[in-house]
């Protein structure tokens, strides 16, 4: 499946590299344009970041992911005309999906019109771990992994949530604890306490 990974899901560190480590374990195909990165870009410089190494990074990583959007979107009702060059992106890479936290910007009807939907990323990764939890949960991990060497020291739940990804923490949550539980084989007598 092919999925175009809006601006506002690539700038958080946090959410992108999970999201590109899923992508690089086969799990999906990204998709963007040159004008979702330099949006990605335009926020970074925003908020004092440079984005240009980690930009570079992510195309040598994925050269195919980059989009040249068409015209397709022409006409497409959407509240904010200028979101135009992310559904265009999604119809020129032949993606079925737009992962975006903005969903408010991709009303349903005007997506169902050219055969797309707008997913919120957290809905998306726990539909990905759902299906196939190994390599979403070694996403996660090294993620978690980057964010210590680099100094970061939070629990799991803490870099969920700043990743606002909490049905994919709950969803991993869940599968632990039920892999945790001991299952006893069929037939076999409880264990009297020692």
């Amino acid at each position: 499946m092919k999925a175009v990974l809006d601006a506002c899901v690539l700038f958080p560190t946090v959410l992108r590299e999970i999201l590109i480590d899923t992508a690089a374990a086969g799990l999906f195909q990204p998709a963007w344009s040159r004008r979702i990165l330099d949006e990605w870009r335009h926020v970074a410089t925003r908020q004092g970041a440079e984005a240009g190494a980690e930009i570079a990074l992510l195309q040598a990583r994925f050269p195919q992911a980059l989009v040249e959007p068409g015209q397709g979107g022409f006409g497409l009702d959407l509240p904010d005309p200028a979101d135009r060059h992310v559904v265009e992106c999604a119809l020129a890479a032949g993606a079925a999906a737009i992962i975006t936290a903005n969903l408010r910007d991709f009303p349903r009807g005007a997506l169902a019109s050219v055969g797309l939907r707008a997913i919120h990323p957290d809905e998306f990764l726990r539909d990905l771990y759902l299906r196939a939890p190994d390599p979403v949960l070694a996403a996660v991990q090294a993620t978690e992994a980057r964010a210590r060497a680099a100094g970061g020291d939070m629990t799991r739940k803490e870099l969920m949530r700043r990743a606002r990804l909490p049905r994919l923490a709950k969803a991993i949550a869940r599968l632990d604890t039920t892999q945790a539980a001991p299952f006893p084989w069929p037939g076999a007598t409880p264990r009297e306490p020692n």
